[in-house]
């Protein structure tokens, strides 16, 4: 009876150091880590975008820049300095120019471009050097002609094959062609004359490559004679045609 007794505290016993030692344990387990922060936010990336319109000018005129961003606090333009985020503004450049738009912002910076081309002027066309009468005379020649003729001789031919091509050397030129008779004859006879030979050389001028609306025709008949004696030589110095400048 006493053996039981003795037993039983024992077990007692050993039960309780087991549940102590247990209880100790427990207290002393590690507690759980917390979990990591969240990363910090990253800012948006600013974006720009630029243009010009119209893109090509003549000097003088003027072109509209018209720029937009996003997500930027500090905006600028090269030769213009700093702009509002979004906008437009009138240029007027000499030159071709580049407009070169800068955009920061807390997530970086970015850049964007445009250009509007400005024509260089045209030289002024070279004014065209006025000819003198004189010098006009000294390289267009007259024709004669045969008595009672409107034929072109083969020594006017040679001289109206020479004046059309000084006259198509000087293309602003228009050219007034003269008939001229001798003072033989009506006044209305010759003045028929005068006008076929006017016309003769007109044709041939234009054969020889000029343009026919740079010439005009008229007959002075036996007017405005160029020689007053009453000889062969004299006559055949009004029997012409006379070129001159039309003006």
């Amino acid at each position: 009876m006493q053996n039981r007794k003795k037993n039983s505290a024992l077990a007692v016993a050993a039960l309780a150091a087991f549940l102590i030692t247990t209880g100790c344990h427990h207290k002393q387990a590690a507690a759980p880590e917390p979990p990591p922060p969240p990363p910090p936010a990253t800012a948006p990336a600013p974006t720009a975008n630029i243009s010009v319109t119209p893109n090509a000018i003549n000097p003088g005129q003027s072109a509209v820049l018209n720029w937009t961003t996003t997500n930027a606090t500090d905006v600028s333009i090269d030769g213009i300095g700093a702009v509002e985020t979004s906008g437009t503004k009138n240029v007027s450049p000499s030159d071709t120019t580049t407009y070169h738009l800068t955009a920061r912002g807390d997530g970086g910076s970015t850049d964007a471009s445009a250009t509007v081309t400005v024509a260089q002027p045209q030289a002024p066309a070279p004014v065209p050097q006025q000819m003198t009468e004189a010098e006009f005379e000294q390289n267009v020649k007259p024709a004669f002609f045969d008595y009672d003729s409107y034929s072109i001789r083969p020594d006017a031919q040679q001289t109206i094959t020479q004046d059309a091509s000084f006259l198509q050397a000087h293309p602003n030129i228009k050219v007034l062609v003269a008939g001229y008779c001798d003072e033989r004859g009506s006044e209305e006879y010759n003045l028929a004359l005068g006008q076929n030979r006017a016309n003769a050389a007109k044709t041939a001028l234009t054969q020889a490559g000029v343009d026919a609306s740079r010439i005009r025709t008229i007959s002075y008949g036996k007017e405005k004679q160029f020689c007053t004696e009453m000889n062969e030589s004299c006559w055949q110095q009004n029997r012409r045609d006379q070129f001159s400048i039309d003006q």
